[in-house]
């Protein structure tokens, strides 16, 4: 069912949040909402996209999962995307070929949802949408091109404190994780995340208990953290135009 009640000023999601108000109340009337649920799946990994989703809350994982006859394959987080962004981008390239990754819910909340068909008729009809959501995908090539130093260069600690910022930044308050999830998601052993992690907790950094993460000092984490959190949240607001 498309939405017609929201207007400009009650959205969240800060893609539709750029366009003019007439404009973002007009895109979303061809949206519905869809709510998100925690570990599902939005779509796996070599399946065609069939819609494009605008994170109101909540956030969304990228993950690839590489199969290898010597093991039984490693998954590795490679994007995070929360409100300040939206997955599907590419369908607008005029090419459907199915991503490489596979879409996963990490935090629940609402988006708004849109056909792929129904997103190439609005980039058309509203053609700031089509340059916005193109400046985007040059932000995820750039962010992207960090990640690969990133993974190399940088320990697992101050790589799992940056992921804890990017987290908290997309999660109100507090936000629920396994030891497991964040051990698939940074491509690391369990017993390092467990090791890490108790550091953390142990010099006030966060809490976490049962499952639920809280940043307790959040400037004591971002010095944890690797350079690449600040760097990627320059890159969303220079070319986005607006505060990451």
């Amino acid at each position: 069912m498309k939405n017609s009640g929201a207007h400009h000023a009650n959205i969240e999601n800060r893609i539709i949040r750029l366009l003019y108000p007439s404009s973002a109340d007009h895109f979303v009337e061809h949206c519905e909402i869809f709510e998100l649920i925690a570990l599902s799946e939005l779509s796996k990994a070599g399946n065609p996209l069939e819609h494009a989703y605008f994170p109101e809350s909540g956030c969304l994982s990228l993950v690839m999962e590489i199969n290898s006859n010597h093991s039984l394959g490693h998954s590795l987080g490679i994007g995070m995307v929360g409100n300040e962004a939206m997955v599907g981008s590419e369908s607008i390239l005029g090419h459907a070929t199915p991503p490489p990754w596979k879409i996963l819910v990490q935090q629940s909340g609402t988006c708004w949802r849109i056909s792929r068909t129904d997103l190439e008729k609005q980039c058309t009809e509203i053609p700031m949408l089509g340059e916005l959501i193109k400046k985007f995908i040059l932000v995820r090539l750039h962010q992207q091109a960090r990640f690969t130093v990133c993974l190399n260069y940088h320990t697992a600690a101050s790589r799992l404190a940056r992921w804890l910022l990017m987290s908290s930044d997309r999660c109100a308050g507090s936000f629920h994780v396994t030891q497991q999830f964040m051990a698939l998601i940074l491509g690391v052993r369990r017993v390092s995340i467990t090791n890490i992690a108790s550091r953390f907790q142990n010099d006030g950094m966060i809490a976490y208990k049962r499952g639920e993460m809280m940043v307790l000092n959040r400037a004591a984490l971002e010095n944890r953290a690797c350079s690449c959190y600040a760097a990627d949240r320059q890159i969303y607001s220079r070319i986005m135009g607006t505060p990451a």
